[in-house]
């Protein structure tokens, strides 16, 4: 029998609330609109209410933090597919080869998820992802170089961005 539980991350833009299912990860939500929200949205698609425990997520909020601390390049959470079917998952899959502070193009994601000519439906896979964050959609952007409206909030586009850029750029620097 499979065990929902969820841990709250205090994210530096709004909570985080992430959701497991035995120990990999389901889905993560920056709950811009409220932990309660989140909590009801993740509750009606897996049909359960996740227990409220932070076990399961320990080693997911200590990469959370080194992420933001600009100590992590890349996450190590096993993920939980459920969710994500079809086009939406060789999307996101191809997502996760963008390198950490670069970005990639709709239709260059299209082209590295087998289907040239998806570009848009790149766009709504990045939109609808349950792995904000830990699958990197914020390092696409659109073809002239703008970067979207990442859910309705560009400013969270643009901190991880430039956290990236930030920490790319002093890893490049010579000391």
């Amino acid at each position: 029998m499979s065990t929902a539980t969820s841990a709250v991350y205090d994210g530096p833009f709004a909570p985080i609330l992430l959701t497991f299912v035995d120990d990999a990860l389901v889905h993560l939500d920056v709950a811009h609109d409220g932990l309660d929200v989140a909590r009801a949205a993740i509750a009606q698609r897996l049909g359960v209410v996740p227990d409220p425990d932070p076990d399961p997520a320990r080693n997911a909020l200590s990469q959370l933090d080194e992420y933001f601390d600009g100590r992590r390049r890349a996450f190590e959470i096993p993920l939980d597919w459920r969710l994500v079917t079809g086009f939406t998952r060789a999307a996101l899959q191809a997502t996760r080869r963008v390198p950490y502070g670069e970005v990639a193009s709709y239709g260059e994601v299209a082209i590295m998820a087998g289907s040239p000519g998806a570009a848009r439906a790149v766009g709504t896979a990045c939109a609808r992802t349950p792995f904000s964050i830990v699958v990197p959609v914020h390092r696409v952007v659109r073809s002239d170089g703008s970067i979207g409206e990442y859910g309705g909030h560009p400013e969270v586009k643009h901190f991880l961005l430039d956290l990236e850029n930030g920490v790319a750029d002093r890893l490049r620097t010579p000391l």
